[in-house]
């Protein structure tokens, strides 16, 4: 029971995450600003609290890097036309996947595509599952 409450809190903490990029993205709201308000309202603990405070600066800073991945990855959609839920969530995950170590990739990868399934149109799911597993292949050492 305990593993799928750790599940719940991680997909609840990557859930703030997501909308604190899209704001951060689309208003360009100060990102300390905007993490520190979501934290405020959100009832998270520790772990999520930590996952928060680390990934939002995180794709904050390495947003260009991230998105060069995204375009390597995705080179039919530019970054900036991609749909704002695809793009945060790609940017998240890829951050997640090189600096986020302990993360296992499957769970990187199927948090994203949940997501995408959640939160993005019809096809967002394919969409970042592809973009995901091509980026993997080519910059992950995985099995």
């Amino acid at each position: 029971m305990a593993r799928t409450v750790n599940k719940a809190a991680r997909r609840a903490a990557r859930s703030l995450v997501l909308q604190i990029l899209y704001e951060i993205d689309l208003a360009r709201h100060d990102p300390t600003m905007v993490l520190a308000d979501h934290l405020l309202e959100a009832n998270f603990d520790e772990e999520g609290e930590r996952f928060a405070r680390e990934v939002v600066p995180g794709v904050v800073q390495h947003r260009a890097a991230l998105d060069g991945y995204i375009q390597e990855v995705a080179p039919e959609w530019p970054v900036e036309q991609m749909a704002p839920v695809d793009r945060n969530i790609l940017r998240m995950a890829i951050y997640e996947l090189l600096h986020r170590r302990g993360t296992p990739v499957k769970v990187a990868i199927n948090e994203a595509v949940e997501l995408a399934r959640l939160y993005g149109s019809d096809n967002s799911r394919r969409f970042v599952n592809g973009a995901l597993g091509t980026f993997a292949a080519r910059h992950l050492d995985t099995p």
